[in-house]
């Protein structure tokens, strides 16, 4: 698995690149696309939606199930990836530049961890 070390991650195997102190993109981790398996859908947020860090903020469909994608920040969504909509196998193909969400004015990022602190979580999965 590859998880990249300029980046946060949670618990729920999302991922968070940050652009400044109050800006960042969010994406699935490498862990959870190789959970889910072949990605077909996403159903993403509308620009100027509210995200609230543990809240489900958008859902992806795999051959297998759908699954929920939850918010690692609280925030405003500034932009979403519309190629992950017309391609949503990008997913799975690079998962850390597939980001769903630019998310703005961020707050709460307590529970976000290190590249290594969600290797070891992983780890015990």
């Amino acid at each position: 698995m590859n998880f990249p070390q300029e980046l946060k991650y949670t618990k729920t195997h999302e991922w968070v690149r940050f652009e400044d102190d109050t800006t960042a993109c969010v994406g699935i981790t490498d862990y959870a696309q190789d959970q889910l398996g072949d990605l077909v859908f996403a159903n993403l947020p509308e620009e100027g939606d509210d995200v609230v860090a543990g809240d489900t903020f958008a859902d992806v469909e795999s051959v297998k199930a759908v699954s929920d994608v939850i918010s690692p920040v609280t925030g405003v969504v500034e932009e979403v990836n519309e190629e992950l909509a017309d391609n949503p196998a990008l997913m799975n193909e690079a998962p850390y530049e597939a980001w769903f969400v630019r998310v703005k004015e961020i707050t709460d990022t307590d529970e976000l961890m290190t590249a290594d602190e969600y290797a070891s979580y992983v780890e015990t999965l």
